[in-house]
């Protein structure tokens, strides 16, 4: 028996024989079981810190979580923009997102608020704790800026889509227990809000981490691609800060753009709509930042997308068809673009039985940006039966969009931005008007129509409509005020109001926290 271990067999005997005692073994009966970590304890070494940052890259798959039967969280961005509707309509909350009379007792909003905040407080935890740990050899000072780096983008991602989703909100920087001061926060004004997520991207973009990366963490171009995000929505609404924050999107978007020119290879659109949702090409060339899945720890959210009960998969009729496109948005596409064109673009038409067999009409249209065919199959090529496609959150079409938009926006539109436009629709294979056919006016049109048909279904839509106050006519392929808009996916239609420009903050979060009233308005 080696020495260590007879030492502690004797340090026990005689802890037991002084029990016996008047006196205990203090060193002994203190002893703390070492699986009972907390903050106090974890944060030690390096591993812990990559530990931290990977826990709050996992917290963004809340996106993907059930919310009841035939639903998750994901389809609270799209069931309220009208381009979608369903063939179940057996989850109330969903109905009510559809039909526009959501309030603070419906799932999806009380999940997307937890889902946000849980980001935040692991975040949190992080910049807090990853200070202290020593990174000696071979870990270095640079990791433990890059994985710092990786904190404050992945805060200011979660803060970005609960201040558009929420205005006002808690604003909270450190972790928090039961004992702090601010356990119970007020809400802090959206311009404070802002201020925040800009300086986290600011020091995101300049915690040198890799310029690109395949392996689904934070790069810079990621961060430069967002705060080129943020910087056009604090030019929008509620905050209108117009021209000066116009600028600074074109300019940051510009700086991505710019690498591209000098990089094509690594950062570029794909030249096909199917590479978009091809699995082994995530995390690469148009896809700038995604949500990562793996069927080994979590696999692909979306099947809500699928039809109801029909064979499209090789698990055959199956499916909830509980997030279909409206027949209404599928036609408003202009004839001839390949975005509508059967499996080559966002949708589908037909498919194989049971994935790989022959094929049948599906009898109406279907999102197919999703759809992972390497998972379910193509005809005579049967599926892995893994779903690990990527849910996409930034892609470069979105940047050169931006850029377009900003840039227009300073007086008129430039030939930069018409290439960046014209770089889009081009994909489509239609016929891009040439540059001098525009106005300003007319351009602002054009990329908005873009947008609209280019980031269908992908949670952007929503916040387009919020931050601009338009939305997308299908019928005149103009744009209404956001507010009397009529829906034209349920019924006969649902007119936005002034109070859906918000979503109400959770009854029962209220409850626990008096401190959030008021409520929104409206609700």
């Amino acid at each position: 028996m080696k020495l260590y271990n007879l030492k502690n067999v004797a340090k026990i005997l005689l802890c037991g024989s002084i029990l016996l005692g008047p006196t205990g073994c203090s060193d002994f009966l203190d002893e703390q079981d070492p699986s009972n970590l907390t903050p106090e304890s974890f944060y030690t070494i390096p591993d812990h810190a990559e530990a931290a940052i990977a826990a709050t890259y996992a917290g963004l798959r809340f996106y993907g979580d059930g919310a009841g039967i035939f639903s998750a969280n994901w389809q609270m961005l799209e069931a309220v923009t009208g381009t979608a509707t369903t063939e179940t309509g057996q989850n109330s909350d969903l109905n009510n997102l559809y039909s526009l009379t959501y309030d603070g007792n419906t799932a999806h909003i009380n999940n997307w608020y937890n889902g946000l905040y849980r980001i935040i407080a692991n975040a949190n935890l992080a910049l807090d704790k990853i200070p202290t740990i020593p990174f000696l050899a071979p870990a270095t000072e640079a990791q433990k800026t890059r994985l710092l780096g990786e904190a404050r983008f992945l805060r200011a991602w979660a803060y970005f889509y609960a201040v558009r989703l929420w205005g006002d909100i808690p604003l909270i920087t450190t972790p928090q227990t039961a004992n702090s001061t601010d356990f119970l926060p007020s809400r802090a004004p959206q311009e404070e809000v802002y201020k925040l997520i800009v300086e986290d991207l600011l020091a995101a973009e300049a915690a040198g981490l890799p310029v690109t990366e395949t392996n689904g963490r934070a790069t810079q171009i990621a961060a430069k691609s967002l705060l080129a995000k943020v910087y056009l929505t604090m030019a929008g609404f509620p905050l209108s800060k117009g021209a000066t924050h116009y600028k600074l999107a074109a300019d940051k978007a510009l700086e991505v753009i710019n690498y591209s020119k000098a990089n094509p290879s690594t950062l570029n659109l794909f030249n096909t709509y199917k590479e978009v949702h091809q699995e082994n090409l995530k995390n690469r060339v148009e896809h700038i930042f995604m949500i990562q899945y793996n069927i080994a720890v979590a696999g692909n959210p979306l099947g809500d997308y699928y039809p109801n009960f029909k064979p499209v998969t090789y698990s055959g009729p199956g499916g909830t068809g509980s997030t279909v496109p409206t027949r209404s948005f599928y036609g408003s596409y202009e004839t001839g673009d390949l975005r509508t064109v059967d499996q080559e673009g966002w949708f589908y038409t037909t498919y194989f039985t049971n994935g790989d067999g022959a094929r049948f009409d599906l009898g109406a249209p279907y999102v197919f940006k999703h759809f992972n065919q390497t998972a379910n199959g193509t005809q005579g090529v049967p599926g892995t039966r893994n779903n690990n496609l990527n849910v996409p959150l930034i892609r470069y079409a979105e940047v050169l969009l931006i850029f377009a938009e900003a840039q227009n926006e300073l007086g008129a539109p430039t030939q930069e931005a018409y290439d960046a436009y014209k770089k889009v629709h081009d994909r489509s294979k239609l016929t891009t008007p040439g540059f001098g056919t525009f106005t300003q006016s007319s351009f602002r049109d054009a990329v908005l129509r873009e947008r609209w048909y280019e980031f269908a279904y992908e949670g952007i839509t929503w916040f387009d409509m919020v931050r601009l106050r338009k939305v997308f006519n299908e019928k005149t392929k103009g744009f209404d005020a956001f507010v009397g808009h009529l829906n034209l996916n349920v019924g006969s239609g649902v007119a936005l109001q002034t109070k859906h420009l918000l979503f109400p903050l959770g009854i029962q979060e209220m409850k626990n926290n008096p401190n959030l009233t008021p409520q929104n308005p409206g609700y």
